[in-house]
């Protein structure tokens, strides 16, 4: 079956009550993220009908597509080449995920963190059930968003929160542990459903599903590009907690030895050294006291403060390439987001079992409709190589 030019989009409130459907757009652009927050860019002439509906914190789902939904956050008159306005809104959309970005990570009152250990799943939804869905402060609840049940799938985290922008730690965890996630529309219960979701292996190197190749040579795929860089790689740290000097507390994370060691600085001053407990007050009450925690248990929390830091300073390999549509393999049935293919390109002699981390599909007028999609690790950006670069400045004191 053929892809349609123009894909209609449903426009819905935030309480997903449907008010339009729209087909006649100019160019409709958005991207599907496995680990991160995907958008969307939509450009229509201002006349057309409906478009009064294209207004801010307003959902667009993609056809019947309810797991490709985006929240509208921004809306302008587009200008041409020439810096004049035409006739054409320009709308920008998040996925809908981006609700959990709204979100800090609060630890609980009695904690200086907010502590979680298990699979992936139960931690990621462990944070989101505690920030968005049924967060002390009530007014920090989102109404709209439901959960789906835990499946317990992933590898096993251990993580420690402490006011941090929700979307940016499940991004963090989903990429340590490759399960992804999403929030998709519930019609029935005019809800969002949040949820993770697994990937299939369908690289050349197992037998349970049949293979997806990706290759120039055999025309399913073209204008690629491949990064394969250790600009970044780091594989051993130094992680340093709280004290001065020759008393500061420092551990070592890494094994790397020789002429493959690459060391980072890791300052995790933040990670206490003592905890309150309750005691008897002796007056039959009881009073708060300040106690030094256990060693062991400094020594993880430092550990694991490594072990994060290290799983964003990884080697960068990924493929980036412009599906064809109509190929040997069908989108969304053969292969999907979050799938594991392999990538080969015979005269590059890169061949590469990879994950799909992105797809963006694209629809225009008087154009096929194409697929882009990123596969392994993505490409940092900007604001990430400067996170990264700040992660690793020391916190020693000189004097």
């Amino acid at each position: 079956m053929k892809e349609p030019m123009q894909k209609p989009i449903r426009i819905f409130t935030p309480y997903n009550e449907f008010i339009a459907e729209i087909s006649n757009y100019e160019s409709l652009m958005f991207t599907r993220s496995w680990s991160g927050i995907g958008d969307l860019e939509l450009r229509i002439n201002r006349y057309k009908k409906y478009t009064d509906k294209l207004q801010k914190r307003n959902i667009i789902v993609i056809g019947d597509d309810r797991h490709k939904a985006y929240l509208i956050l921004h809306k302008e008159i587009e200008l041409n080449e020439q810096g004049k306005a035409t006739e054409n809104w320009l709308i920008k959309a998040l996925e809908l995920k981006i609700v959990m970005g709204e979100k800090l990570t609060l630890p609980p009152l009695h904690t200086a963190y907010d502590n979680k250990q298990g699979p992936a799943e139960t931690v990621m939804k462990h944070y989101i059930n505690n920030n968005v869905i049924n967060p002390i402060d009530i007014r920090r609840k989102n109404p709209q968003l439901l959960m789906a049940t835990d499946l317990k799938r992933g590898i096993t985290v251990n993580w420690q929160s402490r006011f941090k922008n929700l979307g940016e730690e499940l991004t963090e965890i989903s990429l340590l542990s490759g399960i992804g996630w999403n929030v998709s529309m519930d019609y029935s219960q005019k809800k969002w459903i949040s949820d993770v979701l697994e990937g299939r292996n369908l690289s050349a190197n197992q037998n349970i599903h049949s293979p997806v190749i990706f290759s120039p040579q055999f025309d399913n795929i073209q204008n690629m590009s491949f990064v394969d860089s250790d600009l970044n790689y780091r594989n051993v740290a130094y992680v340093a907690g709280q004290g001065e000097g020759v008393e500061r507390r420092v551990i070592e994370v890494g094994k790397a030895e020789g002429l493959f060691r690459f060391e980072t600085f890791v300052d995790a001053r933040d990670i206490e050294e003592t905890m309150e407990i309750e005691v008897p007050d002796g007056e039959g009450g009881t009073t708060t006291e300040t106690v030094p925690r256990p060693e062991k248990d400094i020594i993880k929390d430092l550990t694991d403060r490594g072990n994060q830091q290290l799983a964003q300073l990884t080697q960068e390999h990924y493929l980036e390439g412009q599906i064809i549509t109509h190929s040997n393999y069908k989108y969304e049935e053969d292969y999907d987001l979050g799938d594991i293919v392999t990538l080969q390109n015979r005269d590059w002699g890169v061949t590469l079992d990879a994950r799909i981390t992105e797809i963006k599909e694209i629809y225009e007028v008087g154009s096929p409709f194409q697929i882009e999609a990123t596969f392994g690790n993505n490409r940092p950006t900007i604001l990430k190589k400067i996170k990264q670069s700040l992660a690793q400045m020391s916190g020693e004191v000189r004097k």
